[in-house]
């Protein structure tokens, strides 16, 4: 991985029609897409994803036997833990549902992801659709793309300079801070859907949603606490939260993050825009640990392909951006987490300084 993509700089593409003429409007994308669709990688794999929602279903019964056979003792937090890990798989199946990759009816697929993330994750299923559309259209873009706005982390110098006082100081040191931190996005997410299902804009299936959050998290806090000591209750909540936020946090953020960043009023065609904003996961193992994420690259390209599918759909497309001189990137998970870091830290020192840090941890942290 260069430098230069792993401090992701903002860049500007020109208005590419990349093997597209009156005579011959095909684009480089649609013979991409037509190679992929004849191969028949687009087809539903319906079974894959019963077995999937089979197996995370067993699991999930093993942790509740487990819960209910261990009563008052400190190894539930390991329940706990285990719960986090199953939610997480179930926000996988949910994310897939949403890209309309589980079955071929769009009805039956926002009814999957509808339940599988409110009844079952505890978020707004409505909330995601928004923000995750917004982000697969412009992904990366400035002023577009939901996923780069200005929040506890800021992913533009621009961002970090508005910073101030005790959150700049924080800015300057985001990229350490940036795993710890998720942590809290477990309660960040669960917080968001209740504010996306009682907030005043348009939510689609508003009360349907409320009819599966609300129970959901009230039934779930009612359970912990009647079954447990109210402090071991707590602590069972927080690390099963914190594991979740984690693992969310963990399989999304190594996909765009340290990757170049779009003008808002940039032109690019899709196959470039998609390519070069996004970074593959490689690794034994890594398909299941992050539902699919790991090729994000072709998820970006085909969002409605399923999971069973991508890694033929990667050689394909590889070969493809080879060939036409499109730089594809790929690190191990460990490096893209090493890059993230980096980038966040690197972005965080156009922060207000603080008058006390010390010239030789700044020059080291550069």
């Amino acid at each position: 991985m260069s430098d230069q993509t792993a401090v992701a700089p903002v860049v500007t593409f020109t208005k590419t029609k990349p093997g597209g003429s009156r005579t011959n409007p095909t684009t480089e994308y649609s013979a991409l897409l037509r190679t992929v669709r004849e191969a028949g990688l687009l087809r539903r794999r319906t079974g894959f994803y019963v077995m999937m929602f089979s197996l995370i279903s067993v699991a999930l019964g093993g942790a509740i036997t487990g819960f209910v056979l261990l009563g008052n003792s400190w190894l539930q937090l390991l329940i706990a833990a285990a719960l986090g890990v199953i939610l997480t798989q179930y926000a996988f199946l949910a994310h897939e549902a949403s890209h309309r990759q589980v079955f071929e009816s769009g009805k039956a697929n926002d009814l999957a992801g509808r339940t599988l993330a409110n009844l079952f994750v505890g978020i707004s299923y409505s909330w995601w659709m928004t923000k995750h559309s917004r982000h697969h259209a412009n992904p990366n873009v400035i002023g577009k793309d939901t996923d780069i706005e200005r929040d506890f982390v800021s992913f533009t110098e621009a961002d970090a300079a508005r910073a101030t006082g005790i959150y700049a100081w924080a800015t300057r040191r985001q990229g350490y801070l940036f795993f710890p931190a998720l942590l809290l996005e477990g309660i960040n997410l669960h917080l968001l859907g209740f504010k996306t299902v009682f907030g005043r804009k348009p939510v689609d299936q508003r009360w349907l949603e409320v009819s599966m959050l609300v129970p959901r998290i009230g039934i779930y806090l009612a359970l912990v606490f009647m079954f447990l000591p109210v402090g071991l209750a707590f602590a069972f909540i927080g690390v099963q939260v914190a594991v979740f936020g984690l693992y969310m946090g963990a399989s999304f953020a190594p996909n765009h993050k340290g990757m170049p960043i779009l003008p808002h009023d940039s032109k690019v065609d899709f196959l470039r825009r998609q390519v070069l904003t996004s970074r593959n996961i490689t690794g034994l193992g890594t398909t299941t640990f992050m539902g699919g994420l790991n090729y994000q690259i072709e998820h970006h390209l085909f969002p409605n392909m399923p999971r069973p599918h991508l890694a033929q759909a990667r050689e394909i497309a590889k070969e493809y951006c080879d060939t036409h001189n499109i730089l594809y990137t790929e690190t191990s998970l460990t490096e893209s987490y090493g890059i993230v870091i980096a980038y966040l830290n690197r972005v965080g020192l156009a922060a207000g300084g603080d008058p006390f840090d010390c010239p030789a941890a700044a020059q080291f942290g550069r």
